[in-house]
Order: structure tokens, then sequence, then C-alpha cells
């Protein structure tokens, strides 16, 4: 559990540190002197990178909880 903890917390501040601007993006980007449009490029290609993995994790979830309810077994009788 501590191990898939320090894995997540790796990769959250992984994603926050990162640049994600190809090489000729950053070359056209820093030759200019508007540094708030590289900003707004690299953020867009960091939103463009995360919402497949978040489609992919949430579907991923949506089916884990999809097969764990219907493989606990019901009892009805000792309700009754």
């Amino acid at each position: 559990m501590t191990r898939k903890i320090l894995l997540f917390l790796f990769s959250v501040f992984f994603f926050i540190s990162t640049n994600a601007q190809c090489a000729m993006c950053r070359a056209v980007l820093e030759s200019g002197e508007d540094q708030s449009a590289a900003e707004g490029i690299n953020d867009g290609i960091v939103f463009l990178m995360a919402v497949p993995y978040l489609l992919v994790a949430i579907i991923g979830f949506v089916i884990y909880k999809t097969y764990s309810k219907s493989q606990k077994p019901t009892n009805t009788e000792e309700t009754l």
C-alpha cells in the first residue's frame, strides 16, 4: 500500500513539473518575446495529454465496480 502511495505522489509531482512542448514548438515560441503564448501552448499540450488517461481511468473504474458488484453473493435468506 505504501508503495502505491509513493508511486502516486511521484507521478503527481512529476506531472506538475513537466514541459510538454516538442522541440519545434519550443524553438518557435522561445524566439518570440511573448512568453505567455509559450505557457499557453504548454498548458494546452499537457491538457490534451491528460484527458485520454483520465478517460481510461474512469472507464476502468466503472468496469471494476460493475464486475465487483456482480461477484458479491447476496444473502437474502439471512436477512429474513
